[in-house]
């Protein structure tokens, strides 16, 4: 499948709308019609935020996103991302945190950091393979259906090792 990195825009309502159907992205905000998808993108694009979509070449449909959240103060930020179930493995997501992620180091910020479940090995692979560190765990950190789970933090920073840059597909 052949997709390119661009900003989210409004007109991405629709796609996000069906990114949130039937999967379970409660981490990631409620969207369940084309109001709330609409809210989404306010909230994932209002400023001190930084983002970034792997959209299809053919269609433009959203395929994954990841996003940051400024903290200028500090120079860092907190990375969140997610995919669509008809790409997971496909290293579109990892490929698309890794240049997002070294284009916010480049453009100034000193620190990045982000956390995924324990129980979600799929997580860790994208932030391994987008040079995020390992530096803890944070036990019982989230509440998800009223059972505690434990999260892994990561850091990425300027002076870490950069993971292998590649073009885009």
């Amino acid at each position: 499948m052949e997709w390119y990195s661009r900003e989210l825009t409004e007109a991405d309502a629709v796609w996000i709308l069906d990114a949130f159907r039937g999967e379970d992205m409660a981490r990631q905000g409620t969207v369940v019609d084309m109001a709330t998808a609409a809210e989404y993108i306010a909230a994932v694009t209002r400023p001190a935020t930084r983002h970034r979509v792997a959209a299809e070449r053919e269609t433009d449909r959203v395929l994954a996103f990841v996003g940051a959240s400024i903290d200028g103060d500090n120079r860092s930020a907190w990375i969140y991302y997610w995919s669509i179930p008809s790409v997971r493995g496909a290293h579109i997501t990892s490929t698309l945190v890794r240049d997002f992620s070294s284009d916010l180091l480049r453009g100034g910020l000193d620190r990045l950091e982000l956390g995924f479940r324990t129980n979600n090995p799929a997580s860790r692979r994208v932030a391994e393979r987008a040079g995020f560190v390992i530096e803890g765990l944070e036990r019982e950190k989230f509440l998800i259906d009223g059972t505690r789970v434990d999260v892994v933090t990561c850091g990425r920073l300027p002076s870490d090792p950069w993971p292998a840059e590649s073009a885009l597909r």
